[in-house]
């Protein structure tokens, strides 16, 4: 009989262990699920999925129904445990049981249990979410009442007991996810996502093609001079003013210069009737906001103004879906004709270039939050505007002005070095 009551009792102290295993398991599975795979699955109606995720809708009767479970094992263990090392070592036993379950719960039913469920929550998660559903509508009145008064506590405390719903992102933390993504999306893919987040960091001003470089057609020229022009152009639309770009007239797209073939003697109002109205944007409109009011107004061209007025350049569609994209060139470098390789690995670079534009070409890291071209980089740095001849040295690169002409920098001999020891935040003169 009394083998038998060992016997017993040994059995129920490992069934209570398993309980408690199983418990501390769920807790730990359900908790480290991940929140989006989890909607993603429920999306596809993956039963376990749905059952956890139902679970998780009410995360506080969950971990409320799970710490029922746990202590009340983990308390019948330990009575259990205590009556069978009494009968095992007599009153030695009062000593020994404390011990001895510390180190068997810990070991079998917490460390180990969460471990595993930690690093496999899916295949813990979505078995166990069955017993936890059978048995919160078993104990669900004690459920009930303890997260009642535990709810009533965190109140009082002056916090919310709803909590916060953790599954909102902001774009940084978006941004995370993406590049911890890891093989999971392909380069090309995961590159076009980050593009589109960096969209609202950059603006118009920052990929138009500047004033000076636009083409147009000045209706001051001789219409022969004009169809001239027309015919040599690589461009699809060309601004149409007269004199001066700030005297805009419109946008002349190639599609319509056909209907001039027909036309036995072309003149300047023929040629006006087939412009389109000008469409201005503000220079300090972000690229993202700029995508939609293309979208939204049905063009895919426009002038950039500053605060004045006065045209900055002309911004196209087309330039700003590169920046989500990618250029459509296999080698930047060597297709810009703003930067020239050399066989020594450096680059003859013009001074108009876009601070940008060099970045992705050559995969450098120029500071684009100052001014927006080359030029402008250096004159801000050096705080004149340089002879030739004259070199700067920027934190990663080395820089030798070659020409000056009219009062700005138009062509640099530029490369990249190791960084210095001590970076340097202006650019230093070095002979």
């Amino acid at each position: 009989m009394e083998e038998t009551s060992l016997t017993v009792l040994l059995g129920a102290l490992i069934f209570l262990i398993l309980m408690s295993a199983y418990f501390s398991s769920s807790e730990t599975a359900m908790m480290a699920l991940n929140r989006y795979r989890l909607r993603h699955l429920i999306k596809h109606g993956h039963h376990g999925a749905i059952r956890a995720g139902n679970l998780l809708d009410k995360p506080d009767r969950l971990i409320g129904l799970i710490l029922i479970g746990n202590n009340l094992v983990n308390f019948i263990a330990a009575s259990v445990g205590t009556a069978l090392a009494v009968r095992l070592w007599g009153n030695l036993g009062f000593i020994l049981a404390p011990v001895l379950l510390t180190v068997i719960v810990l070991i079998f039913a917490e460390v180990t249990p969460k471990t595993i469920a930690a690093l496999y929550p899916e295949k813990i998660a979505f078995p166990s979410s069955i017993l936890l559903i059978v048995l919160m509508k078993v104990l669900y009145p004690a459920v009930w009442l303890i997260n009642g008064v535990s709810n009533g506590l965190v109140r009082l405390c002056g916090l919310k007991a709803e909590g916060e719903n953790s599954l909102h992102l902001t774009k940084e933390e978006l941004r995370t996810v993406l590049d911890e993504s890891g093989g999971l999306i392909p380069t090309k893919r995961h590159g076009m996502l980050v593009n589109i987040l960096d969209l609202e960091k950059a603006t118009v001003t920052d990929i138009m093609v500047p004033r000076n470089e636009v083409v147009g057609i000045d209706l001051e020229d001789d219409i022969d001079e004009i169809l001239e022009d027309i015919s040599k152009s690589s461009h699809t639309v060309l601004p149409v003013y007269k004199k001066d770009l700030n005297d805009v007239i419109g946008f002349l797209h190639m599609r319509n210069v056909s209907k001039l073939i027909s036309i036995e003697d072309i003149n300047k109002a023929e040629l006006m009737q087939l412009t389109d109205d000008a469409y201005f944007v503000p220079e300090t409109t972000p690229l993202h906001t700029q995508l939609f009011k293309f979208q939204h107004n049905r063009r895919r061209i426009a002038l950039v103004v500053d605060e004045y007025g006065d045209v900055q350049g002309i911004i196209t569609i087309e330039d700003i879906l590169e920046e989500i994209v990618g250029n459509f060139t296999t080698n930047l470098s060597e297709e810009t004709d703003d930067i020239h390789p050399q066989a020594d690995g450096t680059y003859f670079i013009d001074g108009t270039a876009t601070i940008r534009e060099i970045n992705k070409a050559l995969d450098w890291d120029l500071p684009i939050d100052g001014p927006k071209t080359l030029n402008g980089l250096l004159t801000e740095l050096l705080e004149i505007i340089p002879e030739k001849n004259v070199c700067v040295r920027l934190p990663y690169h080395c820089v030798e002005i070659l020409n000056v002409q009219d009062n700005a920098i138009k062509t640099v001999k530029m490369w990249a070095q190791d960084p210095p020891g001590e970076e340097l935040k202006q650019g230093a003169l070095f002979s």
